[in-house]
């Protein structure tokens, strides 16, 4: 602690010390000896106070810039120790919320308006000692609010934002021009026209609303205790993950559902190209070139794959004539392990005679996402009183609003007609 504040403090305590013995008409010898010690020790202070900001100065010059941000980090370590378990035992029980978890829903409620507790979307990632399917996450790692939607959701991994909002619609202006440049012809000769400098807006609205409902029986919540914390998260993160990732890329846009990528192909001016032929790598690699050609790709590694395991399979085994090496090994050599993302739920199942697949390609062109997730606020937690009563269990209802939309069209890419099996 700096010597100037730990100087105020004293000064604060001789002020109060002061008025409880000013305040006495007859004060004893004692007290008058202590007002007299008080006083000198009081002016003392104040020139140790100014010496002491003179010499702190250049300290808080250093200090400028962290002081600067350390505001996004403290509420990151907030978000760090939210616990699901107090809201769920204050829906429950009506326990009063404590510490960080306080806090952050006070913030949150602060904000926007929440009919039950609001609980944040970083609350929700699987913390370090919960197992899952792929392995523990890396406990360390930070997390900022506008980054991505979860470590293992296919969304994510094809190159999705997720944009946070606290209320209302937001736009987002992508530059869509064709300005080109023209030489002058000659000495005395002019150079290209002006041309039209043009953006689109591509508008998230809060149209959208996904629920999730659990039962929490009266037996969990007395035998659990802390592991309750770890059980909530993990349903509620993998039921909101998993219809996530398939609205935003098979949502129908009706029935309450956003319009996703792939269904919305067509609406949102994204290139469909029918292979019409035996799903090879030839297929996928003339949709990258069409990638680098237009300037959204600079090179194959830089794009990224949805395909679903029955593609992946037959890769696999188709070997190229004379060789060891299969189509899934020519794949792997140009376009990296990491950026393909392989899901039987953001894509649909294969369909028709003979049996056919589709893939999505996409890529991220100068710092933009291919696509935007928004949401707005965080998840937002209700308890249902009544319908669980009689054998004393817990209902909740998860409620969070989202909307998809895609940034530029020519950084995707939908390949249809890719044939898993040869026609008769």
């Amino acid at each position: 602690m700096l010597e100037s504040v730990k100087i105020n403090r004293r000064q604060s305590e001789i002020r109060q010390a002061l008025s409880g013995l000013v305040g006495k008409e007859k004060p004893s010898e004692d007290e008058t000896r202590q007002m007299s010690d008080l006083d000198n020790e009081y002016r003392s202070n104040e020139t140790r106070y100014r010496a002491a900001l003179v010499a702190e100065d250049e300290q808080r010059q250093d200090a400028k810039g962290e002081l600067e941000t350390r505001s996004d980090r403290e509420y990151a370590d907030l978000i760090g120790k939210f616990e699901m378990r107090q809201v769920a035992l204050a829906l429950d029980e009506g326990r009063p919320l404590e510490g960080a978890t306080a806090e952050i829903v006070q913030e949150m409620r602060s904000k926007g308006g929440y009919r039950g507790f609001p609980v944040p979307w970083q609350a929700l990632e699987v913390r370090a000692g919960e197992t899952v399917a792929s392995g523990t996450p890396d406990p360390i790692q930070t997390r900022p609010i506008i980054d991505r939607l979860f470590p293992d959701s296919v969304a994510a991994r094809m190159g999705a934002q997720m944009i946070n909002i606290d209320s209302g619609a937001v736009e987002w202006p992508v530059v869509t021009s064709s300005v080109t440049a023209g030489w002058a012809n000659g000495e005395t000769g002019n150079v290209a026209g002006p041309a039209v400098f043009a953006t689109t807006d591509r508008a998230l609205k809060p149209e959208h609303n996904l629920g999730i409902q659990m039962r929490i029986t009266r037996k969990a919540l007395k035998q659990s205790g802390d592991a309750l914390e770890q059980a909530v998260r993990r349903d509620m993160n993998g039921a909101i993950a998993v219809e996530l990732d398939r609205a935003v890329f098979q949502g129908s846009g009706t029935n309450g559902q956003p319009l996703g990528v792939i269904t919305g192909a067509a609406t949102y001016g994204i290139t469909s190209t029918d292979a019409g032929a035996m799903a090879t790598w030839s297929a996928l690699r003339a949709a990258v070139v069409r990638f680098m050609t237009g300037n959204a790709a600079g090179s194959p590694g830089a794009v990224r794959s949805l395909i679903r395991p029955e593609l992946w399979a037959l890769l696999d085994d188709t070997l190229i004539d004379g060789t060891a090496v299969s189509e899934w090994d020519r794949l792997l050599k140009n376009i990296p392990a990491g950026n393909i993302a392989m899901s039987a739920n953001a894509l649909p199942a294969p369909s028709g005679d003979p049996l056919e697949t589709q893939a999505l390609l996409t890529t991220a062109a100068g710092g933009v996402a291919p696509i935007f997730v928004g949401t707005w606020g965080g998840v937002d937690l209700i308890r249902d009183p009544y319908s669980d009563a009689q054998s004393g269990g817990l209902r909740l209802t998860a409620l969070t609003t989202v909307d998809v939309t895609v940034a530029r069209p020519a950084q995707l890419e939908l390949i249809t007609g890719l044939e898993l099996e040869a026609g008769e």
